[in-house]
């Protein structure tokens, strides 16, 4: 029957149609268009990587420790045929001793050692040791025979050791106790609750590299006693991995261009060549800088176009970068405009000089209140590059000049002069030094008015540098400027905001752009102010377990007596400088070699000059080399059958029979020639030797920048 009540063709009843049942979809376990949370896995991963112990300079994230001397590495095909010709010379006398064509004598120590019934075959089955005897002595012989062919070695390269080596690796999960993703650090130290609270975070995907670091960081300071226990156990309960923020709240920058490793500090920036120049253990691997390295400052040598920017600057201010938001370091960086150092999201302060929409200024005192100190780092900007290499010089002469001007004009005013007043007051005009006076006179100050009396005595004389500081300040009294170099308190409209680099006491990241088109004398000036204050500010530091780094892209003339002095002081201070030249000559000759024994790290990038490759050359020094001279002589047969069997051979070889005798002999030359470092350093490349604060080195490598 159909579903109207009849019946179907067979005549019996149709199966009826069942309804459909309504069931409830499933519930969505997070909102439409939220993406799925993250997975913990690779963040765990790279907590438990291995790091091991490396030399200076050596990528350590999942770095291969290598032996430091090169193992004899025999040909394949040698290998290969010696082991199949010792195969069959070894089947070869087996086969010839068992058929007796070489006699019995192997089987001597049977006859001698078993008893008659065993020999003569009466004593049953003990009669079939003699065939253990034999096989035995067969597998002595191929034993010596595969030692002299080398199987054991033809095992490992090419048997199953090789295919486990080349198979990837499975790290197994390292022991509660030893896991670092479960912090047993903290659990060692009473605090169970914050720890599983990090490591949940990380299981679940929401901790990031810079938050370990950061986190890492904090803990240290409970460790020292600068924060207590209660109050970091505090942070992480409540904020778990965004705990211990960076001021400016940000967990990461705003893109990566460079690879980092926070957990060892390092910022990997190309991989050693597979070169014979280089040592053994550090071929093909990756090349790493972290401030263990950077503490001894670096200095990159090459010519325009050569990288220095893109692939030594640009990682390394990055890499400081977040070691600042994790609280290990402040950065300032200085550049032209334009130049390619980073977003401006990834700093919290840029100094855009020159640009009326900055938001910041710079501080021409360094935020001093010391009229001494600030002449002093106002006269090595200003004309530290006319000073001598000497001690002494102009420098100092300069400093007492501005030191003469500043304490009275801060004496009257409470502030220092801003630019156009210091230019008046270098200038002697009449106006603003009659002003100056009458404050003194009015406020009581003797000895500052003697000050004021030589200055004004000094003015006109044929040695009076008074005039050269003017137009220095003049370079900087532009109306590009106008709104720039205030000092605190000397602008009235509050509108201000400088900047002064006393704040490195805090992990603060600071970019400071120079305006290089059509000032370019007044970028210089410019260039050494911050270095001076730099220098002068690392030294008074309170706080010196914070990394500080000055990182100057093109430091054409920033080189000078007193900054060379000052880079190296840093190394105590826990700071220093990465410097970048286009050519060695824009350093006066004299100091090329001070500035190259400052810095214990060097790089002269490719297309080097040969000048340049001398200095380079002569700070790296000399080393004891074993050297080959291969000497073929012809070999003058004495017997006609000699000379027939020459002949013959010269006729199928097409050469004349010689003799190659080899002298081994040491001798010492030069690790990088002039000429080499010059020619041989393919494009793309550079040539680098590191020093770390602790006083470990590592000779120059060559080192591919694009790897």
């Amino acid at each position: 029957m159909d579903s109207d009540g009849t019946r179907d063709a067979r005549g019996t009843h149709a199966n009826p149609v069942p309804r459909a049942r309504s069931v409830m979809p499933p519930m969505p376990s997070r909102a439409p268009g939220v993406p799925p949370q993250p997975d913990g896995s690779a963040f765990l991963s790279w907590l438990r990587a291995p790091r091991p112990e490396a030399p200076p300079g050596v990528w350590r994230f999942g770095h291969r420790v290598r032996p430091e001397q090169e193992p004899e590495q025999i040909p394949t095909r040698q290998l290969l045929s010696g082991a199949v010709i010792g195969f069959l010379c070894g089947w070869l006398l087996c086969s010839l001793l068992y058929n007796g064509y070489l006699g019995g004598f192997w089987l001597w120590p049977w006859f001698v050692m078993a008893p008659d019934s065993w020999t003569l075959g009466r004593a049953g089955w003990l009669s079939s040791l003699s065939y253990v005897y034999e096989g035995v002595f067969f597998f002595g012989i191929f034993l010596v025979f595969g030692k002299i062919s080398r199987w054991g070695e033809v095992w490992r390269r090419f048997g199953p050791p090789a295919w486990r080596s080349a198979a990837p690796a499975h790290e197994p999960s390292p022991a509660p106790e030893e896991d670092p993703a479960e912090w047993p650090q903290l659990r060692a130290a009473g605090a169970p609750d914050a720890a599983e609270r990090l490591a949940a975070e990380a299981r679940a995907g929401l901790m990031r590299d810079v938050d370990h670091a950061r986190i890492a960081r904090a803990w240290q300071g409970v460790r020292s006693g600068r924060f207590s226990l209660a109050t970091f156990t505090g942070a992480v309960l409540q904020e778990g991995a965004a705990a211990c923020l960076h001021p400016s709240g940000a967990r990461d920058l705003p893109a990566r261009l460079a690879r980092h490793d926070l957990l060892t500090g390092q910022v990997r920036l190309g991989t050693t060549a597979d070169d014979a120049r280089n040592p053994y253990a550090y071929r093909g691997a990756g090349l790493g800088l972290g401030p263990e390295l950077l503490g001894t400052s670096l200095l990159a040598v090459g010519p325009a176009g050569s990288g220095k920017t893109g692939t030594v600057i640009r990682p390394i201010a990055e890499s400081l970068c977040l070691h600042a938001l994790a609280g290990r370091a402040a950065v300032v960086v200085v550049g032209a405009a334009g130049a390619g150092l980073g977003p401006a999201d990834a700093y919290d302060v840029v100094v855009q000089i020159g640009n009326p929409e900055s938001v910041y200024d710079l501080d021409l005192y360094g935020g001093t209140t010391d009229p001494d100190e600030a002449a002093a780092v106002l006269a090595e900007a200003l004309v530290g590059d006319l000073a001598e290499p000497h001690q002494g010089g102009d420098t100092r002469r300069s400093t007492t000049v501005l030191a003469q001007l500043l304490g009275p004009f801060q004496a009257v005013h409470g502030r220092f002069p801003s630019v156009p007043e210091l230019r008046q007051l270098l200038d002697g005009a009449p106006g603003p030094m009659a002003a100056l006076r009458k404050g003194l006179e009015d406020r009581g100050q003797a000895s500052l008015l003697r000050e004021l009396d030589a200055r004004e005595r000094q003015m006109g004389n044929p040695g009076d540098v008074g005039g050269i500081l003017a137009d220095r300040v003049a370079l900087l009294d532009r109306p590009a400027f106008a709104s720039f170099f205030q000092s605190a308190g000397s602008d009235a409209s509050g509108q201000s905001r400088p900047f002064s680099l006393k704040a490195l006491d805090h992990p603060v990241r600071v970019r400071i752009d120079l305006p290089q088109r059509g000032h370019a004398d007044a970028s210089r000036i410019l260039a050494r102010l911050v270095l001076a204050q730099f220098t002068a500010s690392v030294a008074v530091r309170e706080d010196r377990s914070l990394f500080a780094c000055l990182v100057v892209d093109d430091a054409t003339g920033v080189v000078t007596p007193e900054a060379v002095r000052g880079v190296q002081r840093l190394r105590s201070g826990n700071a220093g400088v990465v410097l970048t030249l286009r050519t060695l000559d824009d350093v006066p000759r004299p100091l090329r070699g001070p500035l190259l024994g400052a810095t214990g790290c060097r790089m002269a990038l490719s297309g080097l000059t040969p000048w340049d490759g001398q200095d380079f050359a002569e700070v790296w020094g000399k080393e004891w080399i074993e050297a080959r001279d291969v000497t073929d002589r012809q070999i003058i047969a004495e017997t006609p059958a000699g000379k027939v069997l020459h002949a013959v051979r010269q006729v199928i070889t097409g050469k004349a029979p010689t003799a190659r005798a080899v002298t081994v002999r040491q001798v010492e030359r030069e690790r990088w020639s002039a000429s080499e470092l010059a020619h041989g350093v393919p494009p793309g490349h550079a040539v680098l030797s590191l020093t770390t604060v602790s006083g470990e080195h590592a000779p120059p490598l060559l080192v591919d920048l694009r790897g």
